[in-house]
């Protein structure tokens, strides 16, 4: 029997969270009585046994750690049918926003609860997230809106094991009506941002929020007022670090002022480049994190989507008519993907390595999140943190993207327009006070 990085990954399977760990001996012996190896013996000596104060995520590390050094290859980050030849690893490298240290790829939470299709299970979702931890994603991105609340409890049941080994990432900003699922609109007065935390706090199943953004700006309130709210949060201890989404540098001066800004969530990838001329270049100047949402470009920038590919009538990128999702727009994109591809094909990489790798090579304080409904996919995202591009690669992407452009605008006009002056391309908020208003004096 060949030994692998896969074969080894089948042979193991775990309980649900719990320490008990039952390992399939004959595969094993049958694995490793040719190689005369320590960690046969080892995971032998496991077999039904209970491993004392140790996870199934750090069995799973450690077990990686030891076999890689046996087959040549990590156990983590390595996707089905693909074998990558950029350097792997065990465990996943680790940024900062502000102050704030998660992994250096995170989970957009999103997906799950119903955008692209229908919202995945409670069961299955719980299975991706958990998923996405054991494969070193500590830093999980959600909102009060994802599916009006059901991304929270997704992320709190799946989280609850191992709650303080992860940052949660929450958002605020609408007026939701849970019980009967509509959204009213804007609403970040102070009052209303209170009571929305503790409806949070209840669906997420903790006591504290690690990153509370502003989902939206709010143009009746005052994004002052909104940073005092958050400031307040947190003097009691029910929030830890404040940012703000879709925002310009005016926004964030003037709400960095009241309450420390962590970082900036604002769309950005290979093909989105709004934030490059103004966003991105403060964040760096005043130590905000920033991680761009829409990573890989709403699912285009994995080439799984290709001219000739129809999309279903109640995806999102249909049913909102999005720009670049047209018959004509795909086409005329596609050279985009076919540049990723070929810069992979030097690493042995797929296109979303290259995308996610492209974005972690811009700053050291940029944490993508690219959001999935499947394990598949969160083992290929993974897999971009171990991959390094040359200057070479990146000197070929921005040559070859200002060569193609790209056809449509990113959203619709009427989701265009809910963007703070200075977060979309062609826009400055530079001697400017942003969408909010100014506080009463």
């Amino acid at each position: 029997m060949q030994v692998n990085a896969l074969n080894f990954r089948r042979m193991l399977f775990w309980t649900h969270h719990s320490e008990i760990w039952i390992i399939n001996p004959t595969v094993i012996l049958m694995t490793f009585a040719k190689q005369k190896s320590p960690i046969g013996k080892k995971v032998i000596i496991m077999e039904n046994s209970k491993i004392k104060g140790l996870t199934r995520r750090d069995f799973v590390i450690k077990t990686a750690l030891g076999v890689g050094g046996i087959t040549g290859a990590s156990l983590l980050s390595i996707p089905e049918g693909m074998a990558s030849t950029h350097k792997p690893f065990a465990s996943m490298p680790e940024r900062y926003l502000g102050d704030l240290k998660v992994s250096s790829i995170g989970f957009g939470c999103m997906n799950l609860a119903g955008i692209y299709k229908p919202a995945t299970s409670q069961k299955e979702a719980v299975k991706v997230l958990q998923a996405a931890y054991d494969n070193g994603i500590t830093f999980f991105d959600t909102a009060q809106s994802y599916g009006f609340g059901l991304s929270e409890k997704q992320v709190g049941e799946a989280v609850k094991p191992f709650r303080d080994k992860v940052v949660i990432a929450t958002k605020f900003g609408w007026d939701i009506d849970f019980d009967t699922k509509t959204n009213k609109g804007f609403n970040s007065r102070p009052d209303f941002i209170k009571r929305a935390t503790e409806g949070s706090l209840r669906r997420l199943g903790t006591d504290y929020i690690d990153l509370y953004y502003q989902h939206r700006i709010d143009p009746n309130v005052p994004i002052e007022d909104v940073a005092g709210a958050v400031q307040d949060l947190i003097k009691e201890g029910k929030v830890r670090h404040f940012g703000l989404s879709e925002v310009g540098v005016a926004t964030i001066r003037r709400a960095h002022a009241v309450q420390t800004v962590s970082s900036v969530s604002n769309e950005y990838s290979v093909w989105t480049r709004d934030p490059e001329a103004e966003v991105i270049p403060f964040c760096e100047a005043l130590g905000i994190g920033f991680s761009p949402w829409s990573p890989i470009g709403p699912g285009f920038l994995t080439g799984k989507i290709k001219p000739g590919t129809t999309l279903d009538p109640t995806d999102a990128r249909v049913a909102f008519k999005f720009p670049r999702f047209t018959k004509e727009a795909i086409e005329a994109n596609y050279p985009i993907v076919e540049l990723l591809e070929s810069v992979g094909k030097r690493h042995n990489a797929p296109p979303v390595h290259v995308a996610l790798a492209w974005l972690l090579a811009r700053k050291p304080f940029i944490v993508p999140i690219p959001g999935t409904s499947q394990i598949g996919h969160v083992r290929e995202n993974v897999g971009a943190a171990g991959l390094k591009l040359t200057k070479a690669d990146i000197a070929d992407i921005e040559t070859g993207f200002a060569k193609t452009g790209v056809q449509g605008a990113r959203f619709a006009p009427e989701q265009l327009a809910l963007g703070d002056e200075g977060s979309l391309l062609g826009t400055s908020s530079v001697g400017k006070n942003g969408k909010s208003p100014l506080p009463n004096k």
